[in-house]
């Protein structure tokens, strides 16, 4: 599954991810595997399990980690944003 992060606590060590209309899914700092921490509106791919508590979000990893890096050996060149041209 993919959803976006929707809230981080980092002194806590866990937070929630976005269920559509549904209830958030729980997520701990132990079920992250290529990172430390998350921040609000990364998008996550998981596994989600069910708990007495609701869901849980397994195998945690971040999509495209590093697409925001800067410094990262490429020239300075920016992305072209999309939008509409009036």
């Amino acid at each position: 599954m993919q959803t976006t992060v929707k809230k981080w606590l980092k002194d806590k060590d866990f937070g929630f991810l976005d269920n559509g209309g549904g209830p958030d899914i729980f997520v701990r700092k132990a079920d992250l595997i290529n990172c430390q921490y998350l921040k609000v509106g990364a998008t996550v791919e998981f596994e989600c399990q069910p708990d007495k508590r609701g869901l849980i979000a397994r195998k945690v990893k971040l999509i495209n980690p590093n697409h925001n890096k800067r410094n990262s050996g490429k020239p300075n060149v920016r992305e072209p944003r999309i939008g509409v041209m009036t």
